[in-house]
């Protein structure tokens, strides 16, 4: 049971994050018949990372389904069934493609609460894979967070890890906000240091990949403590998360790292208790650099964390071009770049 979040029920056993978001969805279309699965190729696919596989023929052609090749169609679809009492969960093939449907997810489904006066909402959780480190290029790598997390009236949330994948997802699915869920797809199958050159990793053995079978849920808007430590804090999501860990270890730097998972809202309370602590912070992000997420945490820190800082609040990012290709390493934000960033920060 995460802290503030519903107990588990069954026993743990060892999940994939596609295993452990399979599983929040199976038993959210098990437990509500308002749940709904769909979007292009989840269904008789199983979606291509196989995210949804097996959901079809287990609940039928009626709640997991397939969808035309068009992400405004999608969300456009889905607003409407939720506006009118279905949960539904669409999945966006890539975050990258969601574009076409950004209107939709702007114009409508932010709005639908406010501009009702409270009578209608959009309780829909859109699944978007998101990141790089799969050669994808500058069409299929892309981290748009911050274009959500500047949306009044949407959540966005991106898990580390298969325990807080299932949990996070299952809060989504029953909150009656639209929820942008976003999954960084070199996680899928195992934690990513960063450390292209080495052996892929799995989940199995990770502390973090023991699932609870049944229902439980972890509230969207709160932080994690990934690492202890005493030193610095370094704010992290997704992938980075284990970036940062990779560098902590490789520079000997005794970081507290912070796994936001909720980017908005925000658990501010954590992350200032962090800091004040620790007196310096980092904030890790695979996004461009100008205009990411990092550049808010930065200005929150620096209005609650002022007078408790020791050095100047330090960012390691990508850079500010299209994920490349060709040279995806010197774009992704590896644990040289971000013990580079904690080395400045204990330097000053």
């Amino acid at each position: 049971m995460s802290a503030g979040g519903v107990a588990a029920d069954g026993g743990l056993v060892p999940m994939s994050m596609v295993q452990a978001l399979r599983s929040a969805m199976d038993l959210m279309l098990e437990r509500d018949p308002r749940v709904v699965v769909y979007g292009e190729d989840v269904g008789y696919f199983g979606g291509v990372f196989r995210v949804t596989e097996g959901l079809q023929r287990r609940h039928g052609r009626t709640r997991v389904f397939d969808a035309p090749i068009s992400e405004g169609g999608i969300v456009g679809t889905a607003i409407g069934m939720a506006a009118y009492g279905l949960r539904p969960v669409v999945e966006i093939q890539f975050a990258d493609y969601a574009y076409p449907a950004y209107d939709q997810i702007v114009s409508e489904a932010a709005r639908l609460r406010y501009r009702s006066a409270g009578d209608f909402t959009a309780p829909l959780t859109i699944r978007m894979p998101c990141g790089g480190g799969i050669y994808g290029g500058q069409t299929h790598s892309q981290s748009p967070e911050a274009l959500y997390t500047h949306v009044c009236g949407l959540r966005t949330v991106m898990p580390s890890n298969p325990y807080d994948a299932k949990g996070l997802l299952i809060a989504a699915i029953e909150c009656d906000d639209p929820v942008i869920f976003l999954e960084p797809k070199r996680l899928y199958n195992g934690p990513f240091d960063g450390h292209h050159e080495r052996p892929l990793a799995s989940w199995s053995g990770h502390p973090m990949s023991q699932v609870p079978e049944g229902y439980y849920t972890v509230p969207l808007e709160s932080a994690a403590v990934a690492r202890p430590g005493s030193e610095l804090t370094v704010l992290a999501y997704g992938t980075m998360v284990h970036v940062a860990a990779a560098a902590a270890a490789e520079t000997g730097i005794d970081a507290e790292i912070l796994d936001l998972r909720s980017l908005w809202p925000l658990d501010l309370d954590a992350i200032v208790r962090s800091v004040r602590r620790t007196g310096r912070c980092v904030v890790a992000h695979e996004a461009t650099r100008t205009g990411g997420f990092g550049a808010e945490l930065a200005a929150l820190v620096q209005e609650h964390c002022f007078f408790h800082l020791e050095a100047p609040i330090e960012r390691a990012t990508g850079w500010d071009t299209p994920y490349p290709h060709a040279q995806e390493w010197a774009y992704f934000p590896g644990p040289a770049r971000v013990g580079a960033a904690m080395r400045r920060a204990m330097q000053a």
